[in-house]
């Protein structure tokens, strides 16, 4: 085997034409066979391995300083710096699955998001100039990233630079799903006419352009590379790739293979699952039977349809749903305005990790208009994700902007309740946080209504009242059977409101219990346990708030973090009854 003999990229400058070819397939071969136990990026790391193969055969890393767009391409990368080891067997997580500094030298920024690689590399650019230092700096942008208006403004500012600076355009034709959006049409004329078209997006930012139709084709990347090498002005290379390339599968189903786990790497075929009933099927269910009632709904998300499975709403419905693309700042101030119309029922779909790149929105279009938008948020919570996709920050920084009505459920019927309600008020923007621990089928709380906060009191006990928010009254619920085996017999409340409080039943709950326990699946930092200690300070009760610490943490496991943060029921029920005596 080629890789085999691959320890750094200066062995790949030795490799022969043929010899190359097959270092790609190669890795292409470990990305399948990780992936299909371990999880991560299929086609997008398919899709580049010929384009990796050439830049480290053409430019000399890390002098050469390649950026990642997303970096949930840079597979085949690190398999050639040295991390090949990180996809073999009993290895998957050696290596972290996006670029990263702390890893290797070949690495400049721990980036998971989309649409930074221009703005970085301008910046390393200008600075190189400043320090009289040489080397390339390319930045590698696709796989829809260059909707986002980072990547924009990237572009504008690039033209100001009057020296090196390499911009590889990674055009599958694809995002996570199909792209949206004038700027595509205008690749997709580029792509038709050998990139000769009249209209040209890269050349009216100023930028020189050239195209290579032949995009999994190693002999001719060599040649653009070498032949854009050094180039004294900033250049995009326009390079038409097919996500998936080198396994049908991937080709076929690229929206499945984007991102994916659980499947038979000789197929394709996704392997059983346990059939249980998930969010994106409640979410489907509601919208579908919204619209078929006659709501006026539009669903509304930024290239991440899969998660809310919102792929099986928008075919039946396409006038009731928008997909922006990666841009989730759009999608919020166009929800906002759209819900100021009547009849207009806007509902914004995002993942924790992403609507974070669009605050400004959120505060100073839908929040200070007061646009009764309907935000529902995704992925909140303390999982074993890499530091870049961690959502266990959303409560903390979402709970700050004023006005919204803000929402965590616990299962599936007060969620519809809360949706319901949200449809048909049309006074203040809602926010509803979607618990990150499945669909839970019991029903809690019977609150329809939720202008008010009211708080619903699940079992009445005697000395510790526990407040599991959301996703968490699960945890909370445990804590108090753990409580149980040392005779104590606690209250269980289903908040059911982020931010606002319950200010009457908590300060009943102060005459006749010692300690009140929150617990939340996010940080603490800004959260609801904080509110709660915050309102009944000057109270005897002694309120203690289970959460995570306000850090970083890169894949660490579920079961660690919660024995470090006292989230398990044993250590949270010592620390209750230690409060309890103390």
């Amino acid at each position: 085997m080629v890789l085999e003999k691959i320890n750094s990229p200066k062995d790949v400058k030795a490799l022969t034409l043929a010899e190359m070819q097959e270092l790609a397939a190669e890795m292409n071969h470990k990305v399948v066979e990780k992936t299909a136990v371990h999880g991560g990026h299929v086609g997008s790391n398919l899709g580049i391995s010929e384009l990796t193969v050439a830049l480290h055969y053409v430019f000399n890393s890390p002098i050469d300083k390649f950026i990642w767009d997303v970096s949930h391409q840079t597979y085949p990368h690190k398999m050639l710096t040295g991390r090949k080891i990180g996809f073999e067997p009993g290895h998957y997580d050696d290596v972290m699955p996006y670029t990263n500094p702390h890893e290797s030298a070949h690495d400049f920024f721990n980036v998971g998001h989309t649409s930074t690689s221009v703005a970085n590399a301008v910046g390393l650019a200008k600075a190189r100039d400043l320090a009289g230092e040489s080397g390339n700096v390319v930045a590698i942008i696709g796989d829809g990233s260059l909707s986002g208006g980072l990547a924009l403004e990237a572009l504008n500012n690039a033209a100001q630079l009057h020296s090196n600076l390499i911009i590889i355009v990674n055009d599958n034709e694809m995002s996570i799903d199909k792209n949206y959006g004038g700027l595509y049409e205008n690749l997709r004329e580029l792509r038709a006419t050998n990139g000769a078209a009249n209209n040209n997006l890269f050349k009216a930012f100023g930028l020189d352009y050239r195209y290579l139709e032949a995009g999994n084709d190693i002999a001719a990347l060599i040649k653009l590379f070498e032949d854009a090498r050094d180039v004294a002005r900033p250049t995009v290379l326009h390079i038409h790739t097919q996500k998936g390339h080198g396994w049908q599968p991937a080709i076929d189903e690229k929206r499945r293979f984007h991102w994916t786990v659980n499947f038979d790497p000789e197929t394709g075929a996704a392997l059983a699952t346990t059939g249980k009933r998930g969010w994106s099927n409640v979410i489907t269910d509601y919208l579908s039977a919204a619209v078929d009632a006659g709501e006026k709904l539009l669903a509304i998300n930024a290239a991440i349809p899969g998660i809310f499975g919102l792929e099986k709403f928008y075919p039946k419905y396409p006038e009731n749903y928008w997909d922006a693309g990666i841009a989730e700042q759009f999608t919020l101030t166009f929800g906002g305005a759209a819900a100021t119309v009547s009849g207009v029922r806007p509902i914004i779909f995002h993942n924790s990790t992403f609507i974070q790149r669009a605050y400004d929105q959120l505060m100073h279009d839908i929040s200070m208009n007061e646009e009764p938008a309907i935000v529902v948020v995704a992925g909140i919570s303390i999982n074993s994700s890499d530091a870049s996709h961690q959502g266990s920050f959303g409560t903390g920084w979402l709970s700050t902007v004023p006005n919204f009505v803000y929402l965590a459920p616990t299962n599936e019927t007060e969620f519809v309740a809360m949706m319901n309600w949200a449809v048909a008020q049309h006074e203040k923007p809602v926010m509803i946080n979607l618990p990150g621990h499945g669909v839970a089928s019991s029903v809690l709380s019977a609150l329809t209504d939720f202008s008010q906060p009211a708080y619903d009191i699940v079992t009445s006990g005697r000395d510790v009242a526990l407040l599991g928010l959301g996703g968490f009254f699960d945890q909370a619920r445990k804590v108090a059977d753990e409580l149980a085996k040392s005779g104590i017999s606690a209250t269980l409340i289903n908040p059911l409101f982020v931010r606002e409080l319950d200010k009457t039943t908590l300060s009943a709950l102060t005459e006749t219990h010692a300690v009140i326990a929150t617990f939340e699946d996010n940080t603490l930092d800004g959260g609801f346990g904080q509110k709660v200690a915050s309102f009944l300070g000057n109270t005897d009760a002694k309120i203690l708030n289970f959460g995570a610490l306000t850090e970083f943490s890169d894949e660490v496991p579920v079961k660690e973090l919660y024995e470090k943060y006292h989230l398990t029921p044993e250590l949270a029920a010592a620390d209750i009854l230690k409060a309890l005596r103390g």
